[in-house]
């Protein structure tokens, strides 16, 4: 039996994160490694039970295998509830017909019995893709004292990157009167962030009249937002000032692991009020060995150190062999780094071997340049 929820959450998890290139070949986006010990969906499912919303469904589609098998029955993030918790939504075959999530839109429509089962008064769409910490409770209040029909979470981007997001233009009281979806020319630097939340009746109406347009592309920024415009809705801007970072690139999950480095790291993740929650493998504790020399790194459980390894993120269970260097590289589970190998501003994905002798990069290049090794490789 269902009980009524105030506010329930959609988390979109099934892109292919097709700009990650090897590291989503067999795995979601939302399921690849940041931070050491994280996976990215950690950030939105975690900042669900510290909102107090303990209802979360997780639309999933590409490459699901890992990812169902890490979210499970919800409870690392205390989402293993009797009544709500975490459910995984992936597509199905319906009385009529079956279909691929064609679009963000679409992937909620065909999750309507979903919603309709614990008649929320709000629904909060989420992406499983960003970095950030966020109490959702505080958009919420503001939504309700808006009574908007719809709002938006945005934040501040540099001028000259706000063609790459849905623009939100305001007036001075924050309602938003024009939304322009990746505009080449933007009238300001507030982008949205790909967090909503609608009134439920509202959202369940703009669904239906969407998936009744045969030239919709079935995408919130393109189309549904844009409609509840049109048609003189109330929508509202949320302004959010804290982290937040969208990893769909290989620079961008580097940047973002880098920015928990060092003293002037821009993200906190041992903040004790608002924990970020994962599903971890216990490991014995890290050994680093005499000869080893670590600067302004994260070093996992697990890990064996007996060579260099400078301003790095390594996962659980790196081995880093004596004579070997790893320098402003992010290395994920379980690889393995031979003695004399050398890695420089790279990325490795999880079960890798670097042997003996092997240069991964340049210790001369930037974020621009970032190697990437895929899963299971042997790099001779």
């Amino acid at each position: 039996m269902y009980c009524k929820k105030e506010c329930i959450a959609m988390l979109l998890a099934g892109g292919q994160g097709s700009r990650l290139y090897e590291l989503t070949q067999q795995t979601a986006k939302p399921a690849v490694t940041f931070g050491g010990k994280y996976k990215i969906i950690d950030f939105p499912l975690s900042n669900c039970i510290n909102s107090g919303i303990d209802t979360v469904g997780v639309l999933t589609q590409y490459q699901p295998l890992a990812l169902n098998e890490y979210v499970g029955n919800g409870a690392p993030w205390d989402l293993d509830r009797s009544r709500g918790g975490l459910t995984v939504l992936p597509p199905y075959m319906g009385s009529r017909r079956s279909d691929w999530y064609k679009g963000t839109a679409n992937a909620i429509y065909q999750n309507i019995n979903f919603i309709k089962q614990y008649s929320p008064d709000y629904v909060l769409i989420l992406s499983g893709d960003h970095i950030y910490r966020m109490d959702y409770s505080l958009m919420l209040k503001q939504h309700k004292e808006t009574g908007a029909a719809c709002t938006i979470a945005t934040i501040s981007v540099p001028m000259e990157e706000a063609s790459r997001f849905g623009i939100c233009n305001t007036n001075p009281d924050g309602s938003i009167y024009e939304f322009e979806e990746k505009p080449k020319v933007p009238k300001n630097n507030q982008a949205s962030m790909g967090i909503y939340i609608f009134s439920a009746d509202v959202l369940i109406k703009y669904l239906e009249i969407d998936e009744a347009d045969e030239k919709s592309q079935n995408d919130f920024g393109k189309n549904i937002i844009p409609n509840l415009l049109a048609n003189g809705e109330k929508v509202y801007a949320y302004r959010f000032n804290d982290y937040w970072k969208d990893v769909g690139t290989i620079t961008s999950l580097w940047e973002a692991n880098m920015d928990l480095l060092g003293e002037k790291a821009t993200i906190n993740l041992s903040q004790r009020s608002f924990r970020i929650l994962s599903r971890n493998v216990a490991r014995a504790p890290q050994h680093i060995g005499a000869n080893a020399r670590i600067s302004n790194s994260l070093i996992s459980e697990g890990c064996e150190i007996n060579g260099v390894v400078i301003n790095s993120v390594l996962s659980g269970g790196v081995i880093v062999e004596e004579g070997a260097v790893v320098r402003n590289s992010v290395i994920m589970e379980d690889v393995h780094i031979c003695k004399g190998a050398s890695v420089d501003y790279a990325i490795i994905d999880s079960d890798s071997v670097i042997c003996e002798g092997a240069k991964i990069g340049r210790e001369d290049a930037g974020k621009n340049d970032i190697k990437v090794i895929a899963k299971g490789s042997e790099v001779k």
